[in-house]
């Protein structure tokens, strides 16, 4: 891709022919995105078995109440035992890293405490998601995937990624470049051109 088509701080939208089922109906921040690599956090895919407060406790940090059951989120494949915080911009710390509009990223312990509520600490993010793992590609591979229809992508919204309703994700990320699901036929798949985008 051109150097001004590179991903960073958009939205990837896995097709409905995504080969990978770690991926399925997945949408993906794109936090970095250069020649060399490709690094996101996929949004959407709440864990089933995993709370907050769960990962709090390994920690001696008593939760909130209102954080205490709140979703913890597959990431991605890559570093499954490391977790990424996803959060506004009202929040910021020195390690903090602007990711997309009012979208930053934050790895350091210290925004778990904060989320947490402990008194006297800093306010927490207004809004906030923790991801663990996270997405990877090597030099040239997501690009091959978007050339070969695997992904589609849009601009990032906070909106739209910190969402409660993440059931509703995947298609409301599709409907911002004006695709819905009944435009998913096999004859429309098929008859794309290799490497034709959908915005």
């Amino acid at each position: 891709m051109p150097r001004q088509d590179f991903l960073t701080g958009r939205l990837l939208i896995a097709m409905p022919n995504m080969g990978d089922p770690r991926f399925e109906r997945s949408v993906v921040l794109i936090c970095a995105h250069d020649e060399n690599h490709a690094m996101g956090v996929v949004v959407n895919k709440p864990l089933p078995d995993i709370k907050f407060s769960e990962l709090l406790d390994q920690l001696s940090i008593a939760p909130r109440q209102n954080v205490a059951n709140s979703p913890v989120y597959f990431g991605g494949p890559v570093k499954s035992s490391r977790g990424v915080v996803l959060h506004s911009l009202d929040y910021r710390l020195g390690s903090t890293v602007e990711v997309a509009p009012n979208v930053g990223l934050t790895v350091t312990p210290e925004i778990l405490t904060d989320i947490a509520g402990i008194e006297g600490i800093r306010p927490p993010p207004e809004k906030s998601m923790l991801a663990i793992g996270h997405a990877g590609w090597g030099a040239g591979q997501l690009e091959s995937e978007i050339k070969q229809n695997s992904w589609a992508y849009c601009d990032a919204s906070a909106d739209l990624i910190f969402s409660e309703d993440v059931s509703a994700m995947w298609r409301g990320a599709f409907s911002t470049i004006g695709v819905t699901e009944a435009m998913f036929s096999g004859e429309w798949t098929k008859n794309r051109p290799e490497g034709q985008l959908l915005n």
